[in-house]
């Protein structure tokens, strides 16, 4: 079939280099603009931008994917069917009435679950056990379309959502193509989702990752899995002895305990620098200093002369 793909994210990767290996043809690509990004503020392309260039797939790179030079560009190259993948935009009815064959997206959730921008990182941030992959029409409403296709897959208990997103994007590649397959011979089956078992995954802010210390510990692991790599776990270390201040992205850590056993307030190290929270204790394991590099916990200590009773704080907003 004619594919017109719609997506942004590097979580389409391995679906793209499923279909540009398949009998499917890859017509065109619609992907969001260029942004500055990084310390450096360096504007970078999307890495489908990037992956067009670099397989010579015609490309536009559009913030209004509405506009009507836009829908007349994907008209032009007559698609069967539109695949949409973590494109960051809302597709118009236009577009979704514009191929024969429909529009499809693949989600990183088991819909009607973690409907949204953010679905990887919130299963992992509130501590589920399984996800999965969808693929489901697109209609107006978002992540609400009939679904053809899932996947499931259990989260391990170490798992980042980085991590997890690279394995949901293996696993939906193959399911693509199945269900690309069905659609194209007329055997696909369209599923109504239960409505009433949504739950939501909305877009990450800066402000998700300043964690108040109270929180259990296993919580705030589940954050710092779940915020990696963005927008990462942020708080302010205060130095006992010196005084000194910096802020810190805990980037790895793991539960010591879950019942707390200490009187000492949630954010303070005790005498084996563990973490206090509001419930059980954290080992952290990897840190990143602003304006530093990642290193171990330990060669912060010795680095910042980190001390028992030196405490991390909240970033107030």
């Amino acid at each position: 079939m004619r594919i017109v793909y719609i997506g942004s994210g590097r979580f389409g990767l391995s679906c793209l280099n499923a279909l540009r290996d398949s009998k499917h043809g890859i017509e065109f690509i619609l992907t969001q603009p260029p942004k500055a990004a990084g310390r450096g503020r360096r504007t970078t392309q999307t890495a489908v931008a990037e992956w067009a260039i670099s397989s010579q797939t015609p490309f536009i790179e559009t913030s209004d994917a509405s506009d009507p030079s836009v829908i007349k560009k994907v008209r032009g190259v007559n698609p069967d069917l539109i695949l949409v993948i973590a494109f960051g935009q809302k597709i118009s009815d236009e577009l979704i009435n514009l191929p024969a064959k429909g529009v499809i997206n693949v989600h990183g959730s088991l819909l009607p679950k973690y409907r949204g921008a953010a679905p990887i990182n919130w299963a992992v941030v509130n501590g589920e056990t399984e996800t999965g992959v969808t693929i489901a029409t697109v209609t107006s409403q978002w992540d609400a379309g009939l679904i053809l296709a899932q996947a499931k897959t259990p989260i391990n208990p170490d798992e980042n959502a980085e991590q997890l997103s690279d394995r949901l994007s293996a696993l939906a590649a193959g399911l693509l193509l199945e269900t690309i397959g069905k659609i194209e011979d007329g055997t696909a089956v369209y599923s109504k989702q239960d409505h009433s078992h949504v739950t939501r995954a909305p877009k990450l802010k800066k402000t998700d990752g300043y964690i108040d210390f109270s929180l259990p510990a296993l919580m705030i692991r589940n954050m710092v899995r779940g915020f990696r790599p963005w927008p990462g776990v942020c708080a302010i270390y205060c130095s006992k002895t010196t005084g000194k201040t910096c802020r810190i992205n805990i980037i790895e850590a793991r539960l010591v305990q879950d019942c707390r056993t200490s009187d000492l307030p949630a954010g303070t190290l005790d005498e084996n620098h563990n973490l206090i929270c509001g419930n059980g204790l954290l080992k952290i394991e990897k840190i990143k200093p602003a304006g530093g590099a990642a290193m171990t916990f330990e060669a912060f200590v010795n680095g910042y002369r980190v001390a028992p009773l030196d405490k991390f704080v909240k970033i107030e907003e």
